[in-house]
Parts: structure tokens; C-alpha cells; sequence
């Protein structure tokens, strides 16, 4: 079982940075991938970005390439999301998630941490 819990949520204006992390506990994080997901009232929960278990390896949604950044810290159990040049439209709820193969479903979600961009 994999407990993953975020923070750094909050309000910010268009332009601005927030740095979202996840710590995770309860299974061997190292060979975990990692991701964060995101979702607005009314509509299907949004991938943002994914980190494989090396950290090399990243791939990101077209709506936030060359804005966000997704990097780990496997000895400290933490994936972070560095979030640049916000965008009223990034407004969401921020999920962190994680699974064991490389491809699939996610196993584990946090609760969520609300991101809210003012314009």
C-alpha cells in the first residue's frame, strides 16, 4: 500500500509560480512512477505530468510543456511540481498519483490540493 499526501496548493496570480509536492509513504518509492493529474468541477480528471522511478525520464501534458517541471527526490520519498507563468486556466484541484508499472492505471492518489490562478 502506497499513502501519498500533497501540499503547496494556494492562490496566486496569472504569471506566478507555486511549487506542489507529494510525499509518499508505505512502499518502496524508488520504483514507483509518479505523476500528477488535475481536475475542475464538471470535468474529467487532466494529466499534467509523469516521472519514471529514475527521474530521467519525464513526459508532460502539451498545455503545460515548458511551464511546469515534475522532478523526485527518491531519498526523501517526494515528488515535486514546479508550477511557472500560471494561467487562470491551471485553476484546479491537483492530484498526486503513483503506480508500479510502467504503464497502466494509477494504484494510489492523494486528496488533492486546490491550485487557484486569479486572473
Amino acid at each position: 500500500q502506497v499513502q501519498l499526501v500533497e501540499s503547496g496548493g494556494g492562490l496566486v496570480q496569472a504569471g506566478g509560480s507555486l511549487r506542489l509536492s507529494c510525499a509518499a509513504s508505505g512502499r518502496t518509492f524508488s520504483r514507483l512512477v509518479m505523476a500528477w493529474f488535475r481536475q475542475t468541477p464538471g470535468k474529467e480528471r487532466e494529466f499534467v505530468a509523469r516521472i519514471r522511478w529514475s527521474g530521467t525520464t519525464t513526459y508532460y501534458a502539451d498545455s503545460v510543456k515548458g511551464r511546469f517541471t515534475i522532478s523526485r527526490d527518491n531519498a526523501k520519498n517526494t515528488v515535486d511540481l514546479q508550477m511557472n507563468s500560471l494561467k487562470p486556466e491551471d485553476t484546479a484541484v491537483y492530484y498526486c498519483a503513483a503506480r508500479l508499472a510502467d504503464f497502466g492505471p494509477y494504484n494510489y492518489w492523494g486528496q488533492g490540493t486546490q491550485v487557484t490562478v486569479s486572473s
